[in-house]
Parts: structure tokens; C-alpha cells; sequence
């Protein structure tokens, strides 16, 4: 009979509460393990160092130590104000509405001059290329593997892919949290309507 999960427990004793990750020392002894915050259950008490954490022991591709299915087991003795309930939920609903005018932005354009088709390719290309570089950071931050630098992902967004990086952002729940990333985002898909604006007015004063 093949043998369950192994369950142990530790101290938080690093936690990068922006990236939602950190390393757990277990109770046991031996190396740090690594813990990301979506080991433990949706809309639990976020994580603070101090936490003694229950969680079971699981390896990475590379072998590297990890920690999955988490959970607080004693909370450290920390102020009410520092612990918060569950991760912030930024609105899914703001990022669907943002592509949705979009959409109606290069419909109405469309109605004046003709849109090129391979521009609605290149928004659905670069989408689907942004969609799976978020979901390979999200693996590699789980896995504690070489990340996608940020500022890939935001240049990727600039040149369209930016529908697909918020739809990536809610479906794998990546890059969510972090205030200072979310606001370069939003700079990134400002940037990038502008661009499609003026492109398409230039290019209607030009057939005109």
C-alpha cells in the first residue's frame, strides 16, 4: 500500500507578503522549505512570520523541498491591524470591463475606417503568448525556479497582449497582489490604447 503525504510542521520564518511567498524552518530540522500562498486555502488569515505551519511535504521537478496544502496551525502574537483576512480580492470585474471598451474603442473605430485584420491578430497573439508567460512565473514562482521578469511581462502587454495578461492575472491568480506591479500594468494598458488610438487616427488623416 503506497504510503499517504507526508504531513510536518515548522515556523514561518521568512514571508514576502507583496509576493506571497516564503520558506518555512521545519520542526524536525533540516533545510528551509518553500511556501507560496497558494498552498493555503482561498480566503484564509494571510501568513505573518512567527506562524507555526502545518503543511504536507512535497518535492519540485528539481527535487527542491515545498510545501503544499498549508495551513496556520498558531498564529504568531502580532497586532490585529498586521494580520489581514484572506488576500486583498481585487475586482476581476474592472479588468473584464477594461477589455470590454476596449473592444467597443476598435468597433467604433472600425465603423469609421477599415481596421486592418492583422491587428486583431496580433491583440489575440500577443494574448495568448502573455496568458501562458504569467502561468509559466506562476509555475516557477510555486517551484522556486528562474522567474519571467516583470518587465517582459509589461512589455508584452504594450504591444497588445494585455487582455490576456488580465485574464491570466484572475484565472492562475499571479501578480495580483503586488501594488507596484499592478500599477505599471495599468500605466502598460493606457499606453498601449492611446497607441491604438492615435495609430488609427493617423492612419485615417493619411486615407483622407
Amino acid at each position: 500500500m503506497k504510503p499517504g503525504p507526508v504531513r510536518m510542521k515548522g515556523v514561518l520564518t521568512t514571508w514576502n507578503d507583496e509576493r506571497g511567498f516564503g520558506f518555512v524552518a521545519p520542526a524536525v530540522g533540516g533545510p528551509d522549505v518553500f511556501v507560496h500562498i497558494s498552498a493555503f486555502p482561498e480566503g484564509a488569515p494571510r501568513p505573518v512570520e512567527g506562524d507555526e505551519i502545518g503543511y504536507e511535504l512535497e518535492f519540485s521537478p528539481e527535487g527542491k523541498p515545498r510545501a503544499g496544502r498549508a495551513e496556520t496551525l498558531k498564529a504568531a502574537p502580532v497586532p490585529p491591524r498586521a494580520r489581514r483576512s484572506g488576500p486583498p480580492q481585487r475586482s476581476s470585474g474592472f479588468g473584464y470591463l477594461a477589455i470590454l471598451g476596449f473592444g467597443c474603442i476598435a468597433f467604433v473605430i472600425a465603423l469609421i475606417q477599415p481596421v486592418p485584420y492583422w491587428v486583431g491578430l496580433l491583440y489575440v497573439g500577443a494574448s495568448i503568448v502573455t496568458f501562458v508567460a504569467y502561468a509559466v512565473d506562476k509555475r516557477a514562482a510555486l517551484e522556486g525556479d528562474w522567474r519571467v521578469p516583470e518587465g517582459s511581462l509589461l512589455a508584452l502587454g504594450v504591444v497588445g497582449g494585455w487582455p490576456g495578461a488580465i485574464v491570466a492575472q484572475q484565472v492562475v491568480r499571479h501578480k495580483t497582489m503586488k501594488a507596484s506591479f499592478q500599477g505599471m500594468f495599468w500605466i502598460s494598458v493606457v499606453v498601449n490604447v492611446l497607441g491604438f488610438v492615435l495609430l488609427s487616427r493617423l492612419a485615417s488623416l493619411a486615407l483622407g
